[in-house]
């Protein structure tokens, strides 16, 4: 067994029998979606104490000194409780109803940055630092939250959301102006609930579709959106590629055949068959897709054709990187599967996203395979 094998707690076997992601077509009920409203397995332990700032770049410093008076003027009351404290008041208490009117101004942190400089980790742990109960607390993305409310209905998504102290939402990119107008009418909803807000993006709130959409109704969602937010800037360059060696170069389909039927729990398949299965199955059931999975093995990868599946591919990216479930392909490199217009299009950030996380995936499971 390699030492990176061991590290990672697969258990190669003398001939497993892989699983096709192909051949799952999960159902998952709308009280799992909700349940599962909480960081990711990947940051169960990450805290403030845990994030590293980079000495170079004080803003990551300033970010976590914000986040942390964030966390302490975070009620542990629902909304519609009595007392809890004022979001940017870092402790003032302030008596607070569900029929008392929100004050003006902004609701919520926003967190901008580029690729991998920790504001997830930074997301979650404004979560676990909040000092209300679990139960009171919400951590998703934001296609999770699309999801929800497509599960739910959005009055039953706002009664259950409204009694929370804290909703996180992390990759809050907007993709177009329904989701838009329906994500920006839903935060209005539980601003006045007093429900506490913060957000991820790779784009300032008053950018977000920039690029995407020009039509006026959307740029005036998108403007009343952004007002709900005070933003914090966090720059700095991807920590999952700091000083790191490159990423292994994609392997033979043998080696990757021999991997999975050497892997408990890996699943096979092939690259062009799973893009076709995942438009089979709605983007808010990947994670159940990936359950129970210890790696993910593809042959054949290629470009992917289009826009849609290009899409669907990002989502499922993130539920992989959100479980630390390690991808060995054959085929192209991952910097490859996008096209330059994809690369240069309105989902641009996405799409670096999901080249970052795989990056950082195929290089976990580079021990999979011998004398790699």
């Amino acid at each position: 067994m390699s030492s990176s094998t061991a590290a990672s707690g697969l258990s190669p076997l003398a001939d497993a029998v892989p699983m096709s992601l192909c051949a799952r077509e999960p159902h998952v009920p709308a009280d799992r979606l909700v349940a599962e409203m909480v960081p990711p397995p990947r940051f169960d332990s990450v805290r403030f104490a845990t994030y590293i700032p980079d000495p170079n770049q004080p803003s990551q410093t300033e970010a976590v000194r914000v986040l942390e008076g964030f966390a302490a003027g975070i009620g542990g009351t629902p909304a519609g409780g009595t007392a809890r404290r004022g979001l940017f008041g870092f402790g003032k208490a302030k008596a607070r109803t569900r029929a008392a009117k929100a004050p003006a101004g902004p609701r919520g942190v926003y967190l901008d940055g580029g690729y991998g400089v920790g504001k997830t980790h930074l997301l979650a742990s404004l979560w676990h630092a909040a000092p209300a109960d679990p139960a009171r607390k919400a951590f998703g993305t934001f296609v999770e939250l699309t999801n929800l409310v497509g599960a739910l209905g959005f009055q039953k998504t706002v009664q259950t959301l409204s009694g929370h102290s804290l909703l996180c939402i992390d990759e809050f990119e907007l993709d177009d102006p329904g989701d838009t107008v329906l994500v920006s009418t839903l935060l209005g909803k539980l601003v006045e609930a007093g429900v506490a807000l913060a957000a991820t993006s790779n784009t300032l709130p008053g950018k977000l579709g920039e690029g995407r959409f020009a039509a006026a109704d959307f740029l005036r969602e998108i403007q009343g959106l952004s007002a709900r937010f005070r933003a914090q800037r966090i720059d700095g360059e991807d920590y999952r590629h700091r000083g790191l060696p490159e990423a292994p170069a994609p392997f033979s389909d043998e080696q990757v055949t021999r991997a999975a039927h050497a892997t408990e729990g890996a699943s096979l398949d092939d690259f062009a068959q799973l893009l076709d299965h995942l438009a089979r199955v709605h983007p808010s059931r990947y994670g159940a897709l990936t359950d129970g999975l210890r790696a993910v093995c593809l042959t054949g990868v290629r470009p992917v054709p289009d826009q849609s599946t290009a899409l669907r591919l990002v989502v499922l990216a993130d539920r992989l990187y959100d479980r630390e479930v390690p991808v060995l392909a054959s085929g192209l490199p991952f910097d490859q599967l996008f096209s330059e217009e994809m690369l240069n299009g309105g989902y641009r950030k996405k799409y670096f996203r999901a080249i970052s996380r795989l990056t950082a995936l195929a290089r976990d499971a580079k021990g999979l395979v011998p004398d790699a």
